[in-house]
């Protein structure tokens, strides 16, 4: 027992030995303060660093949201402009009928033409459901002659419909303030006669359009003003304007076909009224009549000249493959100066009957009968009639193929409005619509 005892203590030395490596080495595996900051600092840098790599993509994908958000709307605004339009060449080989100033024959004139007698653009856009804009440019005969007297001789005359022209043939706003009532401003078509509104090539037969619908009603008769649709029950619609007037004088025998001015800084010190019945209640019928007064004819130019009255009815009757059109229209003009020149009574009227064959061809003939200057006073011999005869192939809705031969009784005295071509012969065209 003595000799284990002896040993205690060197056993104490070794075990406090033992403890103080042990405190030296947990001292060593210890940061210190100053590595704890690095750390701190080290750690708040890097998560800067983190936050702001995420402000960048946030930033980034901020921006590229606005850019869809602009993206969407640009192709939302963009959905509700619509881009259209239509057009039509025709050829014509024709020969007419001429007169000398006394009414005697002295041969024909040949009217062999070809001619890019139309292309029109639509522009329109849709501010909301509820209101729009609608536009038509139209290019007629292919360019702008700068000088016409040097292309086409002395009288700068090419021949009928030679002049180049552009017009704008719609330009307005349009607000529907319920579902039956609409208004619209600024130049648009005149609700009159069957063509007038629906005058694209593949929604009528024949190459040109009716000559009635040109000499008398002086299609496309186009406006500036306001106008009401109203859209009653049972099929009845009725249609009203007030537009500027007519600018006629006796220079040009006070024809009709001549009177609208275009909105070209129009004359504006009198102005016109037009109303339309239009009936559609009955299946494949629609039946209408509209009337327009001109308060003054010559915009109070010409002293012997005074206001006028046009009436017209006109329906379309549709069974199966056949439809029929009709149409009657009178101008009755006040004033010393029309009735001197038979002008105070102009009238005319076209029945055309047609038959489809199939979706593609359709056949169509049509008698034309009117006359500028049907006044009890007029020299006689003015009155003009014309015999159609063809056919329409489309291609597809808006491609349509054109023939016709065309038969047309020339008076000795009669004038018509450039915009026809006149004679006997045979017609060719092409029209299309988008």
């Amino acid at each position: 027992m003595r000799k284990i005892s002896s040993r205690r203590p060197e056993l104490r030395l070794a075990l406090l030995a033992g403890a103080m490596s042990l405190s030296l080495a947990a001292q060593a595996s210890e940061p210190s303060v100053a590595q704890l900051a690095a750390e701190i600092a080290a750690l708040k840098q890097q998560l800067a660093q983190v936050e702001q790599q995420l402000q960048q993509q946030q930033s980034t994908q901020d921006q590229q949201a606005r850019q869809i958000a602009s993206a969407n709307e640009r192709s939302a605004e963009a959905s509700k402009t619509t881009i259209g339009g239509y057009g039509e060449v025709n050829y014509h080989k024709l020969r007419a009928d001429r007169y000398d100033a006394g009414g005697s024959p002295i041969g024909t004139a040949n009217n062999d033409l070809v001619d890019l007698r139309r292309l029109v653009v639509f522009v329109g856009h849709d501010f909301s459901d509820s209101l729009r804009f609608r536009s038509e440019i139209e290019f007629e005969h292919a360019k702008l002659a700068g000088d016409e007297a040097a292309a086409c001789g002395a009288t700068g005359d090419c021949g009928p419909g030679s002049r180049g022209e552009v017009d704008i043939e719609q330009a307005y706003v349009e607000k529907d303030f319920s579902p039956k009532l609409t208004a619209r401003a600024g130049v648009f078509l005149m609700p009159v006669g069957i063509i007038n509104e629906s005058h694209e090539p593949p929604t009528f037969y024949g190459v040109e359009r009716n000559p009635v619908e040109i000499n008398i009603i002086p299609s496309t008769w186009d406006e500036p003003g306001v106008g009401l649709s109203y859209q009653a029950s049972d099929g009845l619609a009725l249609d009203g304007a007030l537009t500027s007037g007519f600018k006629l004088d006796a220079a040009s025998r006070y024809a009709v076909y001549d009177g609208p001015q275009d909105a070209a800084k129009a004359s504006a010190n009198n102005g016109a009224l037009t109303a339309r019945l239009k009936w559609t209640g009955l299946p494949g019928l629609t039946l209408a009549a509209s009337a327009d007064y001109q308060s003054n004819i010559s915009q109070g130019s010409d002293p012997t000249a005074g206001g006028a009255w046009l009436a017209t009815a006109d329906a379309v009757w549709n069974r199966g493959p056949y439809t029929l059109k009709a149409l009657y229209a009178q101008w009755n003009l006040a004033g010393s100066g029309p009735r001197a020149v038979g002008a105070d009574m102009q009238r005319g009227w076209y029945l055309e009957p047609s038959y489809m064959l199939d979706e593609h061809l359709g056949l169509f003939t049509r008698y034309d009968r009117w006359n500028n200057q049907a006044g009890s006073l007029g020299p006689g011999g003015t009155q003009f009639s014309q015999w159609n005869v063809g056919l329409n192939y489309w291609l597809s809705p808006g491609v349509v193929l054109k023939a016709d031969y065309q038969h047309e009784t020339m008076p000795r005295f009669g004038t018509q409005s450039d915009e026809t071509t006149p004679g006997t012969g045979f017609n060719l065209g092409v029209g299309y619509q988008f």
